[in-house]
């Protein structure tokens, strides 16, 4: 395998990893959402137990009623409290996820300018090599004519 199909074999093993990246990041903002919308769902549960409860104790209740109710509030907002903190760590692995498809991304483009001008820097001597052995041709072909012209003479 020659230099310039190693890089480029590097190249796709970069593209690869930063897709893998991409592909994790989708999945953790899928499950953000997925987390969100569980928060808004006990979000709207609270507030229609707290209108129940509003409504319910306008025509009085009871101290057993009372505790009940306080010890139902009490696991709704434990519950809205620890969806909090699922829906942060979801925000810390997209942060994370973020930052991997970011340097992937950077390495990608390091690695495809750094092929570019390895094919570019081979393009070149290629043309040189070319350039020269067109005017080593010249070079024969006149030397070869000025020996023919110098033996017509003679």
């Amino acid at each position: 395998m020659t230099a310039i199909q190693t890089l480029h074999k590097v190249v796709d093993i970069a593209e690869k990893r930063r897709d893998e990246a991409l592909g994790v990041l989708a999945q953790m903002q899928r499950e953000l959402r997925v987390a969100q919308d569980q928060m808004d769902q006990l979000q709207a549960y609270a507030q229609e137990a707290e209108a129940r409860w509003t409504a319910r104790s306008a025509v009085g209740v009871d101290t057993a009623l009372l505790m009940h109710h306080r010890q139902f509030m009490h696991k709704i907002h434990h519950a809205l409290e620890f969806q909090n903190g699922v829906l942060a760590d979801r925000q810390r692995h997209i942060d994370n996820a973020q930052e991997q498809v970011h340097t992937a991304e950077r390495d990608l483009a390091g690695l495809r300018k750094f092929a570019q001008r390895k094919q570019q820097a081979m393009d070149h001597k290629a043309q040189r090599q070319d350039q020269k052995y067109t005017d080593e041709m010249a070079l024969s072909i006149h030397l070869r004519h000025q020996l023919a012209q110098a033996q017509a003479r003679n």
